[in-house]
């Protein structure tokens, strides 16, 4: 259930959760619904409290491409859904300008519920910690098993990470087709909210076209030809 937004000290995230996190909350029945449902009563970790509620992923039953980013933020905790924020409006954009059809594409998060830190009357991000992304990494192995996303785009480290392990860099792997046991094709870039905070103008600019440059390897892995 949706609560209002939640003002309590930084320090406070509730302690633990369920010992076996998000697993604890899994629903037997393989639906994208069922998982929904069960995850807006989620406890597999402390960030639940501070939150207003659970943001799940969300698009077609059926998607090809399925794209993953860190966490929902300030937006996406109000509104309770994933990529409706600042962040999400560029990666629209990227989309767009990539050729590739929103109506493809399943959007979601590693961790399902926002992590902040208050300044002043805002409510900023805040990095989860590598246990509440343990905790919570049952509800995208579920979202992968029931949609069999064509390619996978992981939009930033946390997102990598959780596919690939500790280990995986971003810099180092980004804009290349991956072999994964999550999909026939994976691929990693930068997370939107990184270009939002470039300030020089010029550098947002071509930021922003290498960033569509990447989303053009959708296209590559699913048609074999490039974006447009």
């Amino acid at each position: 259930m949706k609560k209002g937004p939640v003002d309590r000290d930084a320090s406070d995230e509730g302690g633990e959760g369920s010992p076996h996190g998000a697993a604890d909350f899994l629903p037997t029945s393989p639906s994208l619904r069922a998982a929904r449902a069960a995850a807006a009563d989620c406890r597999g970790c402390g960030l639940y409290r501070r939150a207003t509620q659970t943001v799940f992923g969300e698009g077609a039953d059926d998607a090809e491409v399925m794209v993953v980013g860190e966490t929902p933020g300030d937006r996406e905790d109000v509104v309770g859904r994933p990529f409706v924020g600042p962040a999400g409006q560029l990666l629209d954009r990227a989309l767009a300008a990539a050729a590739i059809d929103r109506k493809v594409v399943y959007v979601t998060n590693v961790v399902k519920h926002f992590k902040w830190e208050p300044r002043g009357k805002r409510r900023l991000h805040k990095r989860p910690m590598p246990r509440e992304i343990g905790a919570c990494l049952p509800w995208l192995h579920r979202e992968i098993e029931l949609v069999r996303p064509k390619v996978i785009v992981c939009l930033g480290a946390t997102a990598g990470q959780a596919l690939f392990g500790s280990t995986f860099s971003v810099t180092r792997e980004r804009g290349r087709l991956l072999s994964s046991r999550f999909a026939p094709f994976v691929f990693a870039t930068l997370h939107p909210s990184a270009l939002l905070r470039i300030r020089e103008s010029d550098a947002r600019r071509t930021a922003f076209e290498r960033f569509v440059e990447d989303l053009g390897l959708v296209r590559t892995a699913l048609h074999g030809q490039p974006s447009p």
